[in-house]
C-alpha cells in the first residue's frame, strides 16, 4: 500500500512541492542582472553543502591545500557534531540535495562511523558525496565495497593531480605532468566498474583536479581521459588553487577562468572544441565568477573518438525552447533517490501533465539531437542507438573558483559571498565555504575542537583521582 501511495503521489506532483518551494527561494536570492537563461540556481537546484571539521586530518602533504597549517593536530568532530551539521544542511539542500562530506580525508575515521554517516544522511533523502584521494581504496581493497554495500554509497569524489602529495607508488608520488597519472585514473575506473559488478548497485564516480599554472597544460589530457571513462565518471570539478589555508605561497590565482575553458575545450572533440561555441553551453549555479558548468553528452561509438556534446547552447532557438521550457515546467525533478517503478512513475507523469510540451517541443528537441550526433545520417544514427551500437553517457564539466582572503574582501568578493551555494555549518548558520577559508571561520572552528578535545582529557585524567577520593572516604567507587 505504501508504495501504491507513493507512485500515486508521483503521478500527481512529478516536482515535489517542498523542492518547488526551495526553488522560489533559490531564486529570491539571484539578483535581477543574474536572472538570465544560464542561472541554474532556483531554476534546477539549491547549490550543495558540505561538513567541516568532520576531519581535518589528511595523510597528504599536497602543494594546495585550504586546511589550516595546524589541522593535522586538531581531533576530528564527534559523530553526533557531524549529523547535527547534516541536518542543519538538509532545509536547504532539500530532498535529493547534494551534500559533501569533506574536510580533510574522512577515510581516516574508523569505517564503521564513515558508514554511520553515510547512512544518516541517506536516512534524511540526502545524496551524500564521498571527497576522498582515495588511496585508502588502494591500501584497503575491501573498503570501497564495503560502504557501497553497508553504507549506501553511490557517488565519490577522487581527487588526483600532480600537486598531491604522499600518493602510493612511487612513480604517482613523484608525476610532474597529468599525463603520468593516467595509469592511477585507469585504476580507480577499473575498481568503480568492478565495486559496481560486484555489488550490482550504481556507484557514479566524480573527480577533482587542482589547477595551476604549472599543470593547466595537462587539462585537455584529463578531458579526454574523461570522455573516454564516462560510463563510471560523470563529472570533473577543475578547481584553480586559490592562495588560502596552507597552499604553498604563490601557487594561487594563476589561472584565469578563460584559460581553464580553453584548456578544456582541446580535450574535447567536435563542435564542443571551438571554445566560443563552448562558452555559449557554459552554464551558472549562483555567481559566474564562482562557478561555471557544462552539462552534455558523450557519444560512444566503436571505431571513433568520444564526442561531447552541449545540452543547451544559449541562442539556439530548439535547445531553448526544450530545456528552458521544461525547466519553467519541471524543474528540480529529480530521479536519483528512485526506484525503477519510482522513475518509471515520474517519467509518465511528466506526459501526463504536459502533453503538449513533450509531444511538440521534446520531440524536436531529439529530433535535432538525432541531427547533431550525425548531420549527415540522423535516421541511421536513431537505429545504431537502439541497436546499441551507438551509446550516449552524461558528463558534466565544472569549474569552481574559490576566493582569497583579498578577493572576498572587496566588493565584487562580497557579491559573490551573497550568493554562494556552497555551504558549512558554522556558529548555528550555513556560512559561504569562501568565508569559512578565507576569514578565520575554520581556524575559529578548529580552536573549539582542540578546546574540547583538551577539556575532554582533563575530565579523563582527573576521574581515576576522583574515584580514588570517594574510595578513601567511605563511599563506594564502583560496583
Amino acid at each position: 500500500m505504501a508504495t501504491a501511495r507513493s507512485l500515486l503521489r508521483i503521478l500527481r506532483e512529478p516536482v515535489r512541492p517542498d523542492t518547488r518551494a526551495n526553488l522560489a527561494r533559490s531564486w529570491n536570492r539571484v539578483p535581477a542582472h543574474l536572472r538570465v537563461p544560464r542561472q541554474m540556481l532556483g531554476r534546477a537546484g539549491n547549490g550543495c553543502g558540505a561538513t567541516i571539521g568532520a576531519m581535518p586530518r589528511c595523510d597528504f602533504a599536497c602543494a594546495g591545500c585550504y586546511l589550516e597549517e595546524g589541522a593535522n593536530q586538531v581531533p576530528p568532530m564527534a559523530l553526533d557534531q557531524v549529523k547535527a551539521q547534516i541536518r542543519m544542511l538538509r532545509p536547504t539542500l532539500g530532498h535529493a540535495g547534494n551534500l559533501q562530506l569533506t574536510d580533510g580525508e574522512l577515510t581516516l575515521r574508523p569505517e564503521e562511523e564513515l558508514i554511520e554517516l553515510l547512512r544518516y544522511a541517506r536516512s534524511l533523502d540526502l545524496i551524500p558525496m564521498l571527497m576522498t584521494h582515495g588511496d585508502a581504496f588502494r591500501r584497503r581493497p575491501h573498503l570501497l565495497e564495503r560502504l557501497v554495500v553497508e553504507g549506501g554509497l553511490v557517488e565519490v569524489s577522487i581527487h588526483i593531480d600532480t600537486t598531491q602529495r604522499g600518493r602510493l607508488g612511487a612513480s604517482y608520488r613523484e608525476a610532474r605532468c597529468e599525463e603520468e597519472l593516467m595509469p592511477l585514473r585507469d585504476e580507480f575506473a577499473a575498481l568503480f566498474r568492478e565495486v559496481a559488478r560486484r555489488t550490482g548497485r550504481p556507484l557514479r564516480g566524480a573527480t577533482t583536479m587542482t589547477v595551476t599554472s604549472g599543470n593547466l597544460s595537462g587539462v585537455p589530457a584529463v578531458v579526454r581521459w574523461l570522455t573516454r571513462n564516462a560510463d563510471v565518471f560523470r563529472l570533473v570539478s577543475f578547481q584553480p588553487a586559490a592562495q588560502v589555508g596552507r597552499t604553498e605561497a604563490g601557487l594561487g590565482s594563476g589561472v584565469t577562468v578563460e584559460a581553464l575553458w580553453e584548456q578544456i575545450a582541446r580535450g574535447l572533440e567536435g563542435p564542443a572544441a571551438d571554445p566560443a561555441r563552448l562558452e555559449r553551453g557554459q552554464m551558472w549555479v549562483g555567481h559566474p565568477d564562482c562557478s561555471r558548468y557544462l552539462a552534455g553528452v558523450v557519444a560512444i561509438e566503436k571505431g571513433s573518438s568520444p564526442r561531447f556534446h552541449p545540452v543547451r547552447i544559449d541562442g539556439d532557438p530548439v535547445d531553448e525552447r526544450a530545456v528552458d521550457g521544461f525547466l519553467a515546467r519541471f524543474g528540480g525533478i529529480s530521479f536519483r533517490l528512485d526506484g525503477r517503478a519510482e522513475r518509471f512513475a515520474r517519467l509518465i507523469a511528466i506526459l501526463l501533465h504536459e502533453p503538449r510540451f513533450v509531444l511538440g517541443s521534446l520531440w524536436s528537441f531529439a529530433r535535432a539531437w538525432l541531427r547533431r550526433l550525425d548531420p549527415e545520417r540522423p535516421w541511421s544514427c536513431a537505429g545504431r542507438l537502439l541497436a546499441g551500437r551507438l551509446s550516449l553517457r552524461g558528463l558534466v564539466l565544472v569549474s569552481h573558483h574559490f576566493m582569497n582572503r583579498q578577493e572576498a574582501l572587496s566588493p565584487r568578493g562580497q557579491e559573490r559571498l551573497g550568493l554562494c551555494v556552497f555551504h558549512v555549518p558554522f556558529g548555528g548558520q550555513l556560512v559561504p565555504m569562501c568565508a569559512a577559508n578565507t576569514l578565520g571561520l575554520r581556524e575559529e572552528l578548529y580552536h573549539e575542537l582542540r578546546r574540547q578535545d583538551r577539556s575532554a582529557e582533563h575530565s579523563r585524567t582527573a576521574e581515576p583521582d576522583s574515584r580514588a577520593a570517594k574510595g578513601k572516604s567511605g563511599v563506594r567507587a564502583g560496583p
